[in-house]
């Protein structure tokens, strides 16, 4: 083999992710490259190592046994040089990334974080919307915000707010509802990911799921609001997502019971990750924010989560 100093990382980087992927397609969308130059590179970097990497059946990339041995090896550099990397963007006291559901970014976050921008103008925000799990620890990703029931080991997570339910529907099928069991003469608008049910709130009126009728289904709690604010049926939402179509009227709830689900909402920072002036600013404020937006006073809900 050549002196390493011939190598080209990004040639490296292109092995390793077909290798790893077993895809050329794969590995181009994950670099953010074509797939003819996922391929150069592949061709490059078998050219600088004097040896063939893969071999050619198909139009498939089959790992010789240079790159069967070699491929560990790569996958741990790479994971390696990615870490080096997000430390270097770690520690700094005027920037934040947060990693937080989409659903969560759009119907709460995007409201709220104008006040937080007014309170730290230094202090520059970058959002990462995704349910995909991130290691705060190994990313650049500063803090996650999550919904679950914890805890979360090898990583710090403190506990904000529990996660509370409750129905809403628009003004007008508003009007058709008196009493808790008049929920029963409205269409449902479900979310099949929801990971809690009907029960969590009917339960506290001796009531269950099957007094229910049938409505519309959609895949994104969003697009479950939305269909709510449409007047499509009647909804189970919890604070986080509908308190500002409440608080403008869009929908109503017909009822001030609102059970907790059993989750929270949890902010979540590496453990090997430094702490910085930006990452106390954010936290302090969300906590505060949180509960103020919703209306539950401060201290409450580690009483009554």
């Amino acid at each position: 083999m050549k002196n390493l100093n011939s190598i080209h990382l990004s040639g490296l980087r292109a092995v390793e992710a077909v290798g790893r992927l077993g895809s050329v397609k794969q590995a181009a969308e994950e670099l953010g490259v074509t797939v003819g130059a996922v391929s150069q590179q592949v061709q490059k970097t078998e050219a600088q190592l004097g040896v063939q990497l893969f071999e050619r059946q198909n139009r498939l990339l089959v790992p010789t046994a240079h790159l069967v041995a070699m491929q560990p090896h790569l996958t741990g550099a790479m994971s390696s040089l990615s870490t080096a990397v997000a430390m270097t963007r770690r520690g700094r006291e005027d920037a934040l990334t947060i990693s937080v559901a989409p659903v969560f970014a759009g119907k709460w976050l995007v409201w709220h974080l104008r006040n937080f921008s007014k309170l730290h103008p230094g202090i520059r925000v970058r959002v990462e919307a995704t349910v995909d799990l991130v290691d705060p620890d190994t990313s650049d990703v500063d803090l996650c915000i999550r919904v679950g029931r914890g805890p979360y080991p090898g990583l710090n997570a403190e506990r904000l707010l529990s996660q509370r339910v409750f129905p809403v529907c628009s003004p007008k099928l508003a009007a058709q509802v008196r009493e808790p069991k008049d929920i029963g003469k409205l269409p449902v608008i479900r979310d099949p990911g929801q990971i809690f049910s009907w029960n969590t709130w009917l339960d506290h009126f001796g009531l269950d799921e099957r007094i229910l009728k049938d409505g519309p289904t959609f895949s994104d709690g969003s697009l479950c609001l939305d269909a709510a604010i449409a007047g499509q049926g009647v909804f189970l939402a919890w604070e986080t997502l509908a308190v500002y179509a409440v608080q403008s009227g869009q929908v109503v709830a017909p009822f001030p019971e609102r059970p907790a689900t059993g989750l929270a909402y949890w902010l979540i920072s590496g453990r090997n990750a430094p702490r910085t002036r930006a990452k106390t600013a954010f936290a302090d404020w969300l906590r505060e924010e949180l509960q103020a937006s919703i209306g539950r006073p401060k201290g409450a809900d580690a009483v009554t989560g």
